[in-house]
């Protein structure tokens, strides 16, 4: 089946053909048709086959009408777990909506808000947000839902899993209830599937895939290593190959330390997670798309909103603590029916992880033969990379941290010296008084 069968409006299908897609993908083929129907719709498909495209096709078509927006009122919503998601969501509606007379932004937490409320001044015919900057601004007199026609939960199971459901609930009592509501996400917990019942009202319910499945592009392999060992072995995988790879670990301190020794080894890379400012997220994941650096490191916090076309590699430095993750880790590469491999480097200490993913996945992961791993090791040191140049900012960093604060301490020792002369100035205009004092008796 084309796009042309879906029911798409010339305009959205003349900006589908720039992008270069002819077929639509199986969740695509089966939730626009629904969307434009007006019935709410609850979907569920694997990570990396078109989501997001999904739901924002048949939106820009549902609200591509002349509608004039009221000041700070939105036509619709589409909520996010994190800004990650929520950026790559806007990149959809731009792409997709390069043809259409529709006014939409993006507010999300750790940017400075001011900007979003006067974006939001005149009113926007969609809105893209995560929940807790829209309760911001909502609480700030800057955004009205009184006009709300769709509402968008995207990766709802990651939302709860965040615990966003306390806002989620709030949001919803100050929307009209007469509304179009659509649920897109990888998975459908049980937890999911109750708040659904309070969303959505009759709903079409489309599951394209097992739950919890993988997609069979994806060549999925693992590593038993020692724990102390897998910087080595992380260091031998890429400097086997020029190609990019995107490197999950569990920890933010984990990740920036795991930076830190990529560079030791001639590897250029930079890490994002939730401690990272947003202009520093943004930033480190244009450089790695642009492949001005070799490896992105990032935690599980970022994994949803990170969408790179033909990524070919995913590395599990660490197993996730909840096995569900490991679906939505790989699911960065593999994406729009290219191929993949997803490469888990695990430990004694993760045999309990390994067993949850595997019963989730429903397989076991093929382990990697020992005669490879020890081949890696020993072409690492016998092809020692040439010195890289840092990124920039990373050279910045590294300088502040480095430099001498010998100028302090020479400030320090003047103010010292100061105090020490006015001190001897100060005693011996003393004893000349009390010279003086003592001549004139």
């Amino acid at each position: 089946m084309n796009f042309d069968k879906l029911g798409l409006s010339d305009s959205l299908l003349k900006a589908v053909k720039v992008t270069g897609y002819t077929k639509p993908t199986l969740i695509q083929e089966k939730a626009i048709p629904a969307i434009l129907s007006g019935k709410d719709v609850m979907a569920a498909a694997q990570t990396g086959t078109g989501k997001t495209a999904g739901f924002t096709l048949p939106l820009l078509q549902l609200l591509n009408w002349k509608k004039r927006t009221t000041p700070h009122e939105i036509r619709a919503l589409v909520l996010t777990p994190t800004r990650e998601l929520a950026a790559q969501v806007k990149e959809s509606i731009e792409k997709y909506g390069a043809n259409e007379k529709l006014k939409y932004g993006v507010v999300f937490g750790g940017v400075n808000i001011n900007p979003q409320k006067q974006k939001l001044k005149n009113g926007l015919d969609i809105l893209i947000a995560t929940p807790g900057r829209l309760l911001d601004l909502h609480q700030q007199q800057s955004v009205k839902f009184n006009e709300i026609e769709v509402l968008i939960l995207d990766e709802a199971d990651r939302m709860l899993d965040m615990g966003f459901i306390k806002d989620i609930r709030r949001i919803l009592k100050l929307m009209p209830k007469q509304r179009q509501n659509l649920m897109f996400s990888a998975t459908f917990s049980n937890e999911i599937r109750q708040l659904a019942k309070t969303i959505c009202q009759k709903p079409i319910e489309i599951d394209v895939a097992p739950r919890n499945s993988t997609v069979k592009l994806i060549s999925q392999k693992l590593f038993k290593v020692e724990k102390t060992r897998k910087t080595d072995l992380l260091c031998a995988l890429i400097s086997s190959t020029s190609e990019q790879a995107l490197v999950f670990i569990r920890t933010k301190y984990g990740a920036n330390n795991l930076v830190k020794k990529l560079h030791r080894n001639n590897i250029s890379a930079l890490a994002i997670h939730g401690n990272r400012s947003q202009a520093q997220r943004t930033k480190a994941l244009d450089m790695f798309k642009n492949d001005e650096v070799q490896v992105l490191v990032a935690t599980d916090i970022a994994a949803r909103g990170i969408d790179i076309d033909q990524l070919p590699t995913v590395i599990n430095f660490d197993l996730p603590q909840v096995p569900e993750d490991y679906v939505h880790r790989i699911g960065r590469t593999g994406r729009a029916g290219t191929s993949g491999n997803a490469i888990s480097l695990v430990s004694a200490e993760e045999k309990k992880q390994l067993r949850d993913i595997e019963r989730v996945i429903k397989k076991p992961i093929p382990e990697a033969d020992i005669a490879e791993f020890h081949s890696l090791l020993t072409s690492l040191q016998e092809n020692k990379r040439s010195p890289i140049e840092l990124p920039k900012s990373e050279r910045q960093q590294r300088e502040v941290k480095t430099k001498p604060k010998r100028h302090k301490r020479g400030r320090s020792n003047s103010n010292r010296n100061l105090k020490i002369q006015k001190s001897k100035k100060s005693s011996g205009a003393n004893e000349r008084a009390s010279v003086g004092e003592a001549s004139a008796r």
